[in-house]
């Protein structure tokens, strides 16, 4: 049995793994990928000869899918959580606690915001409850128009905007309420008379489980131990062209005939190569937009004076080019033992990317700037690394979630034919995991042989 996986970001690496579990050693696999290396916007470099993460450097340590599959790859040994220090926000010119009891930086009282926000908004919210509210059961809205009605524009600019801008390279104007905060829309279809009942209602339980985890030799210890044991065909820069239907299976350009394919492509590659195919899922996964970003890690000496603190997020609207630091020395005890301190400075957000077309030179020069400003520290790099992800993330508008359903129910009646990624039902690795591990299934139900 012959099945292509086009893409090899970590869905199509996750669910070429499963394909081989599912159906054992007989089954010929093969992923390919646009790209000379594997991975899609994970990426492990080196700095100082020691392995630091390019893309995303933690996931969510509440969700059982990393630790779990660590654990079945024989590397759980790789996992470790941060130093339990929290970040702070960068707004008005200074410095400010990250708010606590939040969704998402949307405040459950007004005490959360008080002397991140002035004292009309802090009062806004207060009273909040007070205030006539409708919702209909089943709507949709950007986080922006619901926010901003009843916290005020300055409770989404310095608290949810830097929030989202960290997870989706987005802002509350471009994220729909329903994909990215469902906790929070199912309070409010519960019937919640308040945005402030619905976020209290929304927020997790208390849990002393750490909020994150990640990998102490970066990403691509994951990404080696998956390709190891998936025991594929690799075929990379290589661009998927064409795919069709023939007789027994599918005619995938320029890869060859298979009986089963997976996409673990980004949502516009989906909807090129299903335009013919399921053209009504190729219209929605169309209307999916993509953000692009830009990322720089700083090399320092060990004693730059950096606070003590896990990171800065960046309100909206202040004059930095960055829009979030990760002081990864101090968030992480693994990194913070080498002998050099590392900070990660971010840039990009969904529809305001200019400062992407900086030089690399001016990205560094940038991020140093933006950094020097926010820590009040002498920030003199010994080395620096740039790395660019255009298109990167998907945006979670309004609407996402029909759209996806679209997708889905379009293409349900394929046994041999799935599709999987960030663009679906998260963009976080833990999510790409389940959702690449649903294709897997789909596809071994569709294909395998039935029992005797």
């Amino acid at each position: 049995m012959r099945i292509a996986v086009v893409g090899g970001g970590i869905s199509g690496l996750v669910a070429a793994y499963r394909l081989r579990g599912l159906l054992g050693e007989s089954a010929a696999i093969t992923v390919a990928d646009t790209r000379d290396r594997f991975g899609g916007v994970l990426r492990t470099s080196e700095i100082a000869g020691e392995p630091v993460d390019l893309g995303a450097e933690a996931f969510v340590g509440r969700r059982p899918e990393v630790p779990e599959l660590l654990g079945e790859l024989g590397i759980a040994d790789q996992l470790v959580h941060p130093a339990g220090l929290r970040p702070l926000i960068w707004s008005q010119g200074r410095a400010h606690p990250l708010p606590e009891r939040t969704l998402m930086g949307i405040p459950a009282d007004a005490a959360a915001v008080e002397g991140l926000v002035d004292a009309a908004t802090v009062a806004r919210v207060a009273a909040e409850p007070e205030r006539l509210f409708t919702w209909r059961p089943g709507a949709d809205i950007d986080v922006y128009s619901l926010v901003a009605d009843r916290f005020g524009a300055q409770t989404v600019a310095r608290s949810v905007d830097p929030l989202l801008g960290g997870v989706y390279a987005g802002s509350a104007r471009s994220i729909g309420l329903r994909a990215a905060l469902p906790t929070l829309a199912a309070a409010l279809d519960r019937g919640a008379g308040s945005l402030t009942e619905a976020v209290a209602a929304a927020l997790p339980p208390p849990s002393g489980a750490p909020v994150f985890g990640a990998l102490r030799d970066g990403y691509g210890a994951l990404l080696d131990a998956l390709a190891g044991r998936t025991a594929a065909t690799t075929i990379r820069d290589t661009a998927v062209t064409g795919l069709r239907r023939i007789p027994g299976g599918w005619a995938v350009e320029p890869l060859g005939e298979f009986e089963a394919v997976v996409l673990a492509t980004p949502a516009p590659v989906t909807a090129r190569l299903l335009a013919d195919i399921a053209p009504v899922a190729a219209r929605a996964a169309a209307g999916i937009e993509l953000s692009s970003s830009a990322l720089v890690v700083l090399e320092l000496p060990k004693d730059t004076a950096l606070p003590p603190n896990s990171g800065v997020l960046v309100a909206t609207g202040e004059p930095l080019r960055a829009k979030a630091f990760t002081l990864s020395s101090r968030k992480w005890s693994h990194l913070a033992a080498r002998e050099t301190a590392l900070v990660r400075v971010s840039f990009g957000r969904f529809g305001d990317d200019a400062v992407l077309g900086l030089s690399d030179a001016e990205l560094i020069d940038a991020a140093a700037a933006d950094l020097a400003t926010v820590t009040g520290a002498a920030i003199t790099p010994r080395s620096a690394i740039v790395q660019r992800w255009p298109g990167g993330l998907a945006q979670y508008a309004r609407g996402h979630t029909e759209r996806i359903a679209e997708i889905e129910s379009a293409l349900a009646g394929f046994g041999d034919l799935a599709v999987t990624g960030a663009y679906l039902h998260g963009v976080g690795v833990p999510a790409c995991v389940a959702a690449a591990t649903r294709a897997a299934s789909h596809i071994a139900g569709g294909v395998a042989p039935a029992p005797a």
